[in-house]
């Protein structure tokens, strides 16, 4: 068996897993946003009809995968893993959605960066054959996020400036072995990667946390690929927000290995408009690049507007007790290089 791996950090996938479904449910103040007229569902209430925040949150994540399968024309009972996360303690929105599909299910929990992190390993199951339909799945909900990390709604703080808005929404994406009835990308390399802690505590400056994260991962792809930000259409980060994206641009000018705003955008700046909106940084949570890949670009890589694309999310490891306890926030980021279906299909 030949060995997958490019140096250190990258997996090369050589049968390029499909992409052939995909779906993106997100909350009122998303939709106002704008990209709100390419998402598949617009929730007005973020109760959903629900009888608490974390139900209405699992509701958007069933709904996204639903509406995923609907659109490939695939049943579930043809998904052979479900992998996927959330931000809630003990990942309940995406285990309480995988106890009501009943099929095998992976549970991750990568913070922000689950959508890349469930791609890559979805992926890396269909490459390898052990299977053929891979469903991945991510998640957030300010009203749920906001009360577990921060303060209770009632409370009312004053955000920071840095501070970026939870994300209320839900993706879903199915990989495929086959192309489908309409492939919409090929992932063809993974990068996973490390664990990076620059000392930064601040949980309303989550930006300036991720960004090492996202700059140690994207040189370690251009490192074990050979490549550069020009050899891909759009680097696509997942909310680093303001703060994190322009870190970013500083970081891989540093490293050598520049970026620039034609080959780079981010997540959290394109889901709010911050101005009007008053999005402070801009938009975070698991939701956050799991609606935008799969409700705006994934299209655009169907149409051939991009021909290659990296997804990197990017994922704050804290938790409310080690905020508690002063502690620093480690961070990550796993990139997922994706083709038009075009290519090589």
């Amino acid at each position: 068996m030949s060995n997958k791996r490019i140096g250190m950090q990258t997996i090369n996938l050589p049968s390029k897993p499909y992409i052939i479904g995909n779906a993106a449910i997100v909350g009122k103040k998303e939709g106002e946003g704008p990209l709100g007229e390419h998402f598949d569902k617009v929730i007005e209430d973020e109760m959903n009809g629900q009888e608490s925040f974390e139900l209405a949150e699992k509701s958007l994540y069933l709904e996204a995968i639903d509406t995923c399968l609907q659109k490939a024309g695939i049943q579930a009972d043809s998904i052979q893993f479900l992998l996927g996360g959330d931000l809630l303690n003990q990942i309940i929105t995406a285990s309480y959605a995988a106890r009501d599909l009943a099929v095998p299910f992976i549970g991750l929990y990568g913070a922000c960066s689950t959508m890349s992190e469930s791609l890559g390993l979805g992926s890396m199951l269909v490459d390898g054959g052990h299977a053929s339909h891979v469903l991945c799945a991510a998640s957030s909900h300010f009203c749920t996020a906001e009360r577990q990390y921060r303060f209770p709604l009632e409370f009312g703080s004053q955000r920071t400036p840095t501070a970026q808005w939870t994300v209320t929404g839900a993706g879903a994406t199915l990989i495929s072995s086959a192309p489908g009835r309409h492939p919409l990308a090929r992932v063809v390399q993974i990068s996973f990667g490390r664990v990076v802690d620059l000392g930064i505590k601040d949980a309303n400056n989550m930006g300036a946390a991720m960004a090492p994260a996202a700059a140690d991962t994207l040189c370690a792809l251009f490192r074990d690929t050979k490549t550069t930000a020009k050899d891909y259409d759009l680097i696509l980060t997942g909310d680093l927000g303001k703060v994190g994206h322009d870190l970013l641009l500083k970081l891989m000018q540093e490293h050598g290995m520049p970026l620039d705003d034609q080959h780079y955008t981010d997540c959290g700046l394109e889901i709010f408009d911050r101005e009007s909106q008053d999005m402070h940084a801009g938009g975070s949570g698991c939701g956050c690049s799991a609606a935008v890949f799969n409700g705006f670009y994934l299209p655009l890589m169907a149409q051939g507007k991009y021909r290659r694309l990296v997804l990197m999310a990017t994922g704050a490891l804290m938790s409310p007790t080690s905020s508690q306890q002063g502690e620093s926030i480690p961070s990550i980021a796993h990139a997922i290089v994706l083709e038009t279906p075009k290519e090589g299909a």
